[in-house]
């Protein structure tokens, strides 16, 4: 399988197209991430503070620019998630093979940032069948893991409906050591 930090590669069916993100997103991007009701779900453990929230554009465009730079730097890959119906990108997501000394150490780390109105059982299990099962190669990792808040009942039906499991680890914050809950893994069959 190829090196996704040397050509990002790009899954979709007839609903859904997943893309690395261009700045030419943020105009719909905005429309997600300041949503409201979907900045809840968002996960922002170990992001330096960052809530995800943004309300103007030029805050979007900046976001989408260390997205960008991000992939560039090999940190993580952001992809777009595209309603092919809508023509729009409605959120995205978020993968990298996380090296760390705790349970979650080779872990493909997901993060699924969704405009609410995509916030469905049927929606996220869609979208999360496209990237779950090509991941543990892409990402050499024996695992998937998503935070997924008590709050987000569509987000967790759909993940146990894929074979996710909610953790009793914690997942140990690299910079200052914070202990994050809520996460569910996809452990890959041998």
């Amino acid at each position: 399988m190829e090196n996704p930090y040397e050509k990002c590669p790009i899954y979709e069916n007839e609903t859904y197209l997943l893309r690395l993100v261009e700045a030419s997103d943020a105009p719909d991007l905005l429309r997600v991430y300041s949503d409201e009701k979907a900045v809840p779900f968002f996960n922002g453990d170990n992001c330096h503070g960052d809530d995800f929230h943004y309300t103007t554009l030029e805050r979007m465009q900046s976001a989408i620019g260390f997205w960008l730079w991000a992939y560039r730097d090999k940190g993580f890959v952001r992809w777009a998630v595209v309603d092919k119906t809508a023509g729009q990108a409605v959120g995205t997501i978020e993968l990298f093979n996380r090296r760390s000394s705790d349970y979650f150490d080779q872990c493909g780390l997901l993060r699924l940032d969704l405009h609410s109105g995509h916030e469905r059982t049927d929606a996220i299990r869609e979208i999360l069948s496209l990237i779950v099962p090509p991941a543990f190669e892409l990402f050499d990792c024996r695992m998937i893991a998503a935070k997924i808040p008590p709050a987000a009942v569509q987000r967790k039906a759909a993940a146990e409906q894929l074979g996710f499991t909610l953790s009793k680890e914690k997942l140990v914050g690299g910079d200052d050591g914070k202990e994050y809950t809520d996460y569910y893994v996809l452990h890959q069959s041998l």
